[in-house]
């Protein structure tokens, strides 16, 4: 059994098939954690939403947690305001890969899917999140908007207790994420390439978690 963690698919469906199918090969008795951002911007936030479900109903072992783009879309329901925003930051992709124009055209099964994904997953060596952690603020681990927004925080080895953290959000060259999946000490890893942003990173990559070893496809939409 391996365990990867793959975060900001964005649409990008083609790459995201092609990194679990072929180069992770993933197994059923594998763990797959996908850290949030599914959706918006790249070309087909459908079939990405598909091929997850698809390997849920398999019976593969695949965590979902709530990107900021997640949220965006969720609260696209409650107003013109929201809804706006949403359209802005990678909206309009999205409804075109259903064929539709209006958000509430979305088929229900999506919806399900969106509401019940989880904003952080603690194993007994990592914790895994979207964004990050506001170590700063009373509880971290109830600051959603934290883990769906932050950038640039700190470690509070009082709450994470020698656990590394995993995100995504940020998007960094892949030669970053390397060195710091390379290193052993380091306790907060990013893994979020770019994938969708093909002109200046366009990387989706995989960390396993059990070797720190790292995958990346160069983005094939």
């Amino acid at each position: 059994m391996s365990r990867y963690a793959i975060s900001d698919i964005h649409g990008c469906n083609k790459t995201f098939r092609y990194l679990v199918q072929e180069v992770l090969q993933l197994k059923p008795e594998d763990q797959l954690f996908l850290l949030g951002d599914y959706i918006d911007r790249g070309p087909d936030t459908k079939g990405v939403l598909d091929f997850i479900m698809e390997l849920q109903e398999d019976h593969y072992q695949i965590s979902t947690l709530m990107g900021n783009h997640e949220e965006m879309m969720l609260q696209a329901l409650e107003g013109t305001e929201y809804l706006n925003h949403w359209h802005l930051n990678g909206g309009y992709q999205t409804l075109d890969s259903f064929g539709v124009d209006d958000i509430r055209a979305i088929p229900e099964h999506y919806w399900k899917f969106l509401y019940q994904l989880d904003f952080y997953v603690e194993l007994e060596d990592y914790l895994l999140v979207h964004a990050g952690f506001d170590f700063e603020s009373a509880n971290p681990f109830q600051n959603q908007k934290a883990m769906l927004w932050i950038r640039d925080f700190k470690l509070d080895e009082n709450y994470t207790k020698g656990k590394t953290i995993v995100h995504g959000h940020t998007p960094i060259p892949v030669f970053e994420i390397e060195y710091a999946a390379a290193d052993l000490t380091q306790k907060i890893i990013d893994i979020d390439g770019g994938c969708v942003f093909k002109m200046r990173m366009g990387h989706l990559t995989a960390l396993n978690l059990d070797t720190r070893q790292l995958y990346a496809v160069r983005n094939l939409e």
